[in-house]
């Protein structure tokens, strides 16, 4: 067992330094080919601080293991609760009139629809569903580049971090992608030694995957998001603290979703309505907590906090 949790650990570690240099090699190369802050940020931050939850999910799913499906809900709730809730409890969160009227909403209807996907097929997400799911995040792309074309002053509050805190890679290009492939290397080998560590750990406790899923990976996978939206939130950058948990749920619903699905269809084994009433319920309380003056404050992050810790305390004594 301890060998076990060594494994783990040296997963996760791997998972969030793999990410982290995937990220900064990543723009370091976009920037030298001139693409713009927001394009970078919308895609290629995007595609990073989820390059754990895809990881884990698809390798998960090719293996038949609940993590996959466990992972991406607990990742979900998550990021909304625990990470929203931690940023604002730090600094409030200014929320755009973007955000609130559009990508909140997005998240909504396909936290809904993912959830009526399983009810409708015996809590089981087929390749057909995985198929629906990855079309519709083409459509959210396309979406996303035209709203990058029209509106190019945004992309200055697209950042990672300060120059300060940034990985440097000096000229050199080539020292970018061996950053670049080295990160996805490391997120690719800590996915499957998490996938393996935590289904031996469900097996010796007498749990399902799904339950380690939705906790201890949810959590661990959700390391990358949880240090940017803090840190953006601290330094003021309110957009990108909220628009990082956002644009990653809406990538773990209809990208990691889709694509595990279509590597293999998803079965639940345990019941988990209250993961998807949790997921859809935080979805539809995150706009009314923050309707009347567009502030996420450090009273709703502290709800927040306290919702997702009810949220682990149920799933424990679910088993």
């Amino acid at each position: 067992m301890i060998w076990t949790l060594v494994l783990l650990g040296i997963g996760f570690l791997l998972l969030i330094k793999g990410a982290d240099y995937l990220i900064e090699g990543a723009v370091a190369i976009a920037k030298r080919f001139g693409l713009s802050e927001l394009l970078i940020g919308l895609t290629i931050v995007a595609f990073g601080t989820s390059a754990p939850e895809l990881a884990v999910s698809f390798q998960a799913a090719l293996k038949g293991s609940g993590i996959a499906l466990g992972n991406v809900l607990g990742s979900n709730i998550a990021n909304i609760a625990l990470i929203l809730g931690a940023a604002a409890l730090i600094s409030p969160l200014k929320v755009s009139n973007s955000t609130m009227y559009y990508e909140i909403p997005f998240i909504i209807i396909i936290s809904a629809a993912s959830g009526a996907m399983f009810f409708g097929r015996n809590f089981t997400l087929g390749r057909s569903d995985g198929i629906v799911l990855l079309a519709f995040f083409v459509i959210f792309m396309m979406y996303i580049f035209s709203m990058a074309r029209q509106d190019r002053a945004i992309s200055q509050a697209v950042q990672i971090q300060e120059k300060k805190d940034t990985i440097s890679f000096g000229r050199d290009i080539k020292w970018a992608w061996i950053a670049t492939i080295g990160g996805l290397v490391a997120v690719i080998i800590g996915g499957d030694l998490v996938v393996d560590a935590g289904s031996h750990i469900a097996r010796s406790f007498g749990v399902s995957d799904m339950l380690i899923g939705v906790t201890i990976v949810a959590i661990g996978t959700s390391l990358p998001e949880l240090v940017t939206s803090i840190t953006a939130g601290r330094k003021g950058r309110n957009d990108l603290a909220v628009g990082n948990v956002i644009g990653s749920n809406i990538f773990n619903t209809l990208f990691i979703l889709g694509a595990s699905a279509l590597a293999s269809p998803l079965k639940a084994d345990r019941p988990f309505m209250m993961d998807i009433a949790f997921n859809v319920g935080l979805s539809i309380a995150l706009p009314l907590l923050i309707m009347k003056r567009r502030v996420l404050s450090k009273f709703s992050g502290l709800l927040l906090v306290a919702l997702y810790t009810v949220y682990l305390l149920l799933n424990t004594i679910a088993g």
